[in-house]
């Protein structure tokens, strides 16, 4: 089981590795034994994650029965991460969001100390408005549990830098065919969202490009970071558990 440790002895430092969803029949027989129930999936990936993003409420609302079973299914060095709902950022493009936001952080804070963070992956066609990503992130009242993923080139720069390392909200660093990883440091975690590179989702990591991954956190821990969180979005042909097992073993945290 992987317990948080630092690459670097120098710091102390919170590592969370894992995929986004567990749920994947295709695992079945690369990452899960074939013989194992599909109940017992959850159980047997908390043997060897410590976090496990929550895509799923991205698509659909669940009842608060439902996070209260998360909250109570693990134990207490893990860290779960939820997407917001779709309807924020896809849907509604940021505009007239109060309520939505407020509903869904009122379901995630039900979760307790289990909750990470919320993710909030902007539209690709979301105009950029700088003025109202820094009234979005006010609505949320703990902004440095909130991580942003941009899927447009024109948010990076200078400009939203400032605003996400003002508010404390976290720059979500995603590795995926339009874009590369950076070295962005906006709050004390980092999040590093791995897609893949020649393609989405269906991409293996090379035993290189994993110890390119491994540097960054290493960097990252050299200039204090307290806790960084690594998700592998990869799922097809098991690729995502593979490589996350690999890169803890790089981290020394396997």
């Amino acid at each position: 089981m992987p317990v948080n440790k630092s690459p670097d002895k120098h710091t102390t430092l919170q590592l969370y590795i894992g995929t986004s969803g567990w749920t994947y029949d295709h695992w079945k027989n690369k990452f899960y034994p074939g013989d194992l129930a599909k109940t017992k999936w959850f159980t047997y990936y908390c043997k060897y994650f410590s976090t496990v993003e929550i895509n799923a409420t991205f698509y659909r609302r669940f009842k608060d029965r439902t996070y209260i079973k998360w909250k109570d299914r693990v134990n207490e060095k893990f860290s779960y991460v939820l997407k917001a709902p779709r309807i924020i950022t896809h849907r509604k493009y940021l505009i007239n969001i109060d309520d939505d936001i407020k509903d869904f952080t009122s379901s995630a804070s039900l979760l307790g100390d289990k909750l990470g963070l919320i993710l909030l992956q902007l539209a690709p066609r979301t105009k950029y408005n700088p003025e109202l990503l820094n009234k979005t992130i006010s609505l949320f009242s703990h902004p440095q549990k909130l991580a942003i993923e941009f899927r447009n080139k024109v948010w990076l720069n200078g400009e939203i830098y400032t605003i996400l390392k003002e508010s404390g909200a976290v720059y979500c660093n995603a590795d995926s065919p339009k874009s590369s990883l950076n070295d962005w440091i906006t709050a004390d975690t980092a999040y590093i969202r791995l897609h893949g590179r020649e393609k989405w989702y269906s991409y293996n990591y090379s035993g290189s490009e994993l110890a390119e991954i491994s540097s960054l956190v290493k960097y990252y821990s050299g200039k204090g970071i307290k806790r960084i969180y690594i998700f592998f979005n990869n799922d097809f042909e098991g690729y995502a558990p593979a490589n996350a097992l690999s890169l803890m073993e790089l981290l020394g945290t396997g």
